[in-house]
């Protein structure tokens, strides 16, 4: 298997970027191409020992800032390390790809340049997040800022594929981010998106309330990615917040120092349930093959999960079985088609 990685994408790159792919070769065995300018690649592989074995590299040397158009991966800056891997991908020459870089730009290039999967109408943005009982899994968390009702249920349908094949949950509970558990709470948006979901092929929960979310009520969320952005902010802030409060109370006096060595193993283990690090990354779901989006602070340890979670996308079929979902969906919608036409007669 070969994952296509950005070597210019993120604030770390391309050190964080080199480091993270040596460590996926050597712990999950699996074949790397960079893109990027390979003579600062290879200087810097050198220059801190870093084996290149069984990482290849596609020279590149222009790179897009996050600060331009999303827009310009596809006009003036088509040769950047981005969109040169993202057209090696959709030539073949991998099989998923990984970019801590320009998020606009990822989704354009991504559906642009590697295509969005057959029916789906838009790619939507996917961060993985810690709750109470494990993990779920938030789209759209960005990309398309106006959704309609059945965009949502690709949404649900994606992500749902997603946390079976790759998380290994059967039968994913599917929560619609709504201001109210009734029916006939929320924006039009909402209150069709709740009756289509019904009817889809998937396990859905309802609507999910927002303070319901950490408790792990539902394995995925789905909402626009305008309500998305704000719930993935906000969650991440609070995990924040409260990461420096817990800090501050047991590093203040000698109580609180006691108590931290008393519950260290606890804290560890929380400490790794809410790192962005050990995830890996948000998928772009909705393209033809899998693509990961890395944090853009992401360090070594980010980028090698990001591959691991990239690894687990392909071997999984992830793709395959959105494809067999949303013909279940097609097929389910021309059956109901058909009953109400004959009841019509």
């Amino acid at each position: 298997m070969n994952i296509i990685v950005d070597a210019f994408g993120g604030d770390n790159s391309p050190l964080a970027v080199i480091e993270g792919a040596a460590m996926a070769v050597a712990e999950y065995g699996v074949d790397i191409t960079l893109t990027g300018d390979e003579g600062v690649i290879r200087e810097l592989a050198e220059k801190n020992g870093i084996s290149l074995d069984k990482i290849s590299i596609i020279h590149t040397e222009s790179v897009i800032d996050i600060h331009e158009e999303p827009t310009e991966i596809i006009k003036s800056r088509s040769d950047c390390s981005m969109a040169v891997g993202l057209r090696a991908l959709a030539e073949g020459k991998g099989d998923a790809f990984v970019s801590a870089g320009s998020t606009g730009a990822l989704v354009v290039g991504a559906t642009f340049i590697a295509k969005r999967l057959k029916g789906i109408k838009r790619a939507a943005l996917a961060p993985i997040m810690p709750t109470a009982k494990g993990h779920v899994i938030l789209m759209d968390a960005g990309a398309n800022v106006d959704c309609r009702a059945d965009m949502l249920v690709q949404f649900g349908i994606m992500g749902s594929c997603y946390m079976e094949k790759v998380l290994g949950i059967k039968s994913p509970k599917v929560g619609l981010l709504n201001v109210g558990a009734e029916d006939t709470k929320g924006r039009d948006l909402d209150i069709e998106a709740y009756h289509m979901l019904e009817k889809a092929p998937l396990n859905f929960y309802g609507n999910l309330e927002a303070r319901d979310f950490p408790n792990g009520a539902c394995e995925v969320a789905i909402s626009d990615g305008f309500t998305g952005n704000i719930a993935l902010k906000l969650y991440e802030g609070m995990g924040s917040f409260f990461s420096r409060e817990l800090k501050g109370m047991l590093s203040s006096g000698l109580r609180g120092k006691l108590a931290a060595l008393l519950i260290m193993p606890q804290i560890k283990a929380f400490k790794k349930k809410i790192d962005y690090t050990e995830i890996g990354g948000a998928v772009l779901m909705g393209i033809s093959k899998p693509v990961i989006k890395a944090h853009g602070s992401s360090n070594a340890k980010a980028f090698c999960n990001a591959i691991r979670q990239a690894k687990n996308c392909v071997e999984g079929d992830v793709i395959g079985a959105i494809s067999a979902s949303l013909a279940e969906l097609e097929s389910s919608k021309k059956t109901a088609a058909v009953a109400a036409d004959s009841e019509k007669r």
